[in-house]
């Protein structure tokens, strides 16, 4: 009797049901954590998606169960009704904000309200070096293509080349969302690295003397054109690709809250508290959709290496473009604020001006750099919308 009872504690409880599958998820899990908080690598996400992934590995816990309905007579009406019999997982229903593409959005909102557009429009051809550096998501694409993949699910692995997590995130809920868990994985844990990948490819691809290059310091930009840039942005951009509308439309409105001026209760809400819930969510619920039966496949271990190629491609292009810039400005373009096209902000900005100051600690590329990189913001949701317009079906 009281072995049964033993036996019966054993098969109720997560141990008896842990496979090796799940165990190694939970290692995964566990090095996102240690990465997130010993090294500091992106831990505002890395910890939410690395604790989602360990949530959702532990069996029984049932957090993204889906609710089980049975189809009953209704006794007012007579006519056959769908009954909810269980209810799901908390995670399930928190996930529905990133399934339904409401969190990345948001999540440009936020972004649009800490985002200053003044060094991209005291110098426009900035935008050169962020539409440059999205390269490599199309490059990716069709290296993904001759991989077997699909069409959508190419264009979803591509998009991780933008370094934009919440793009690859909204882009991947719209076209692919099977990969969802491995294309967050990667495009985080990309972003985490920036400072350690993107360093040796500059130097690669520049000389030592293009490395020094000093930059004039850009004009104050007025604050009737930071409030009137969000709106020709968007209304011009929207205009010539609709597709792009929630991600360009929800960037360019946070930004406009911060620049008008009138509204700082919006704008600190969006930059603080709402953007601080909206990663706790997207974050926890991204990291739950990495299953073991779903993630541990040759399908992630593709994504991943495609997804760093990516990333390596819009590096490199974005510095090719520069060099262009350099040469035909006659050597008054830094090529290093090509790397910053990416849109890891700020974070490839800083890089760029850590490798410049190392060849000259005279120089200071920051500002230079930080068009670039929010030019790459905008680059990255246009070549969503551009990928989502084809393959969105």
């Amino acid at each position: 009797m009281f072995l049964d009872i033993l036996q019966q504690f054993w098969t109720s409880t997560g141990f008896s049901a842990l496979t090796i599958k799940e165990v190694i998820m939970l290692v995964i899990a566990s090095t996102l954590l240690y990465l997130a908080i010993k090294k500091g690598y992106e831990p505002y996400l890395l910890i939410p998606i690395a604790f989602g992934m360990l949530l959702t590995n532990l069996p029984l816990g049932g957090l993204m169960a889906e609710p089980v309905k049975e189809l009953v007579k209704d006794p007012v009406t007579g006519k056959m009704v769908y009954k909810t019999k269980e209810v799901g997982g908390l995670l399930y229903y928190l996930y529905q904000g990133t399934k339904l593409g409401i969190y990345p959005p948001i999540i440009f909102l936020c972004v649009g309200a800490m985002t200053d557009f003044g060094p991209l429009i005291a110098n426009p051809r900035s935008l050169l070096l962020g539409a440059a550096a999205q390269f490599g998501i199309f490059f990716t694409f069709i290296g993904a293509i001759f991989l077997g993949f699909t069409g959508p699910e190419a264009a979803s692995i591509g998009i991780i080349g933008g370094a934009d997590g919440p793009t690859a995130l909204y882009l991947t809920t719209r076209l692919a969302p099977h990969l969802l868990g491995a294309i967050a994985v990667a495009a985080y844990s990309y972003m985490a690295l920036v400072p350690i990948i993107q360093p040796p490819i500059m130097r690669a691809l520049t000389t030592e003397k293009e490395r020094k290059v000093k930059m004039q310091q850009l004009r104050p930009v007025s604050k009737k054109e930071k409030i009137i840039f969000p709106i020709v942005v968007a209304t011009f951009s929207i205009l010539l690709l609709p597709s792009s509308a929630p991600l360009l439309g929800m960037l360019m409105f946070g930004n406009l809250i911060r620049e008008s001026g009138v509204v700082e209760r919006l704008s600190n809400t969006a930059q603080n508290a709402l953007s601080n819930i909206i990663t706790i969510f997207l974050g926890l619920t991204v990291g739950a959709t990495a299953k073991a039966e779903s993630f541990l496949d040759i399908t992630t271990i593709k994504i991943i290496v495609l997804g760093l190629i990516a990333f390596s491609i819009g590096t490199a292009a974005g510095v090719i473009f520069g060099k262009i810039m350099y040469k035909v400005s006659g050597g008054k373009v830094n090529p290093l604020i090509g790397a910053a096209g990416v849109s890891a902000v700020p974070m490839a900005a800083r890089v760029v001006q850590k490798v410049g100051q190392k060849e000259n600690p005279a120089n200071f590329l920051l500002m230079h750099a930080m068009g670039p990189n929010v030019a790459g913001v905008i680059g990255s949701a246009i070549a969503a919308g551009v990928l989502l317009m084809f393959f969105g079906g």
